[in-house]
């Protein structure tokens, strides 16, 4: 089975929002032109014969304004119509307007934004004010129909309040979608806020547990993902998948990125769609090279691990961020992802091999409490997703 074929456009670096734990550049960084956009288009009618999911990541990509969306959609969506297009965009939501609503919402464009928590908890991560404008953006994409689900960033900080995190999720009926903390290959002081690899598997269990207690009251979209794979045995999302040359990021210049994590970086640029390169011209560049060395790295380091067929060492970004561009080792996170996995299986395995837990049953005759979910009724959810 293939990967998804996935391209991010980053029309611009720049970003309003100044995050304590994120990089971002002047909020006046170029805009990528319109040029980019049909070199995009031509770049990619003969890359591959994949469907395309194109993301507007950034920086920020509403700062572009509506004038590149009004002529960028139609060029992506008519010029690579064989390849039926679908789109997404990351966005914090404060540029969003009526006009630009309107525009996203004729392509079907789901929109994933960054809510940290309540607004106090928010707000001591992101700045004051951010909580108030990003909801304001999100009234917006709900008068206009768009779906909006928000990313929770857990930091070394927040983590220590997931109860009344994940309680503020699921009394706003928000779906949810968690990402630790990392350090950060663009940042002076890259471990300041990074979520300790241990905390983030207690985190991870602790939201199955919520999850499994709430299903169907709110969705937990990480626990999907993990779900799946164990169930399916191969990765559902980036993290847990051989993403090179399946994702690449195009910068405001039309450079050619490995991720958008990447974007900025001259040292990891693979070629520029002006010139149309193959797959076999990205794949010559150093950049492709380094990346490709981390499918060895993990044969190498995880070749023992039970889990290796779905986990692949994790992000290889994540692996070279702590090193600062060294790739010496797996994902970090590989200890939350042992943890998580590993519940995850045992849970399972006493699920189908064992039969229902001896001590339900009775409680369920005296008392006619409800059953409590296990990992087979999150599968049976999953498979609907």
């Amino acid at each position: 089975m293939k990967n998804p074929f996935h391209v991010m456009l980053i029309p611009t670096l720049g970003c309003p929002s100044k995050c304590s734990y994120c990089w971002s550049s002047d909020e006046q960084s170029p805009v990528m032109s319109i040029d980019t956009v049909r070199d995009v288009v031509e770049w990619l009618k003969d890359y591959r014969d994949d469907r395309v999911t194109f993301t507007f990541h950034g920086g920020e990509p509403l700062l572009a304004g509506a004038d590149f969306y009004r002529e960028a959609m139609p060029l992506l969506s008519e010029g690579l119509c064989h390849l039926k297009p679908e789109f997404a965009m990351q966005s914090n939501l404060w540029r969003l307007t009526p006009e630009i609503a309107d525009i996203l919402s004729g392509y079907s464009v789901p929109v994933g934004s960054s809510i940290d928590g309540p607004e106090e908890i928010n707000d001591l991560q992101r700045g004051r004010g951010y909580f108030q404008k990003t909801m304001k953006g999100y009234e917006i994409a709900r008068e206009h129909g768009l779906s909006v689900r928000f990313i929770c960033t857990f930091t070394s900080l927040s983590v220590k309040s997931k109860e009344q995190i994940f309680r503020f999720f699921l009394e706003n009926g928000f779906t949810m979608k968690l990402h630790p903390a990392l350090p950060s290959l663009k940042s002076n002081t890259p471990g300041e806020y990074a979520l300790n690899p241990e905390e983030y598997g207690e985190l991870l269990v602790y939201l199955l547990d919520q999850y499994l207690e709430h299903l169907g009251e709110i969705e937990v979209m990480n626990i999907n993902d993990l779900c799946r794979c164990v169930f399916t045995r191969r990765g559902s999302v980036c993290t847990f998948v051989d993403c090179m040359g399946n994702t690449l990021a195009v910068g405001p210049d039309g450079s050619i990125y490995p991720c958008y994590r990447f974007i900025g970086m001259p040292e990891y640029i693979m070629g520029n769609v002006a010139t149309h390169p193959a797959r076999d011209d990205l794949a010559s560049s150093d950049a492709w090279k380094r990346m490709e060395h981390y499918r060895e790295v993990v044969d190498q380091n995880c070749r023992d691990c039970s889990h290796i067929r779905y986990c692949r060492g994790g992000c290889p970004y994540n692996a070279i961020a702590p090193t600062g561009g060294e790739m010496s080792g797996v994902d970090p996170h590989c200890v939350a992802y042992k943890r998580i996995f590993d519940e995850l299986n045992d849970r399972l395995n006493r699920e189908m091999f064992e039969g229902p837990g001896m001590e339900v049953a009775p409680l369920q005759a005296v008392t006619g409490a409800p059953r409590k979910a296990g990992i087979m009724d999150l599968i049976r959810v999953v498979a609907t997703k």
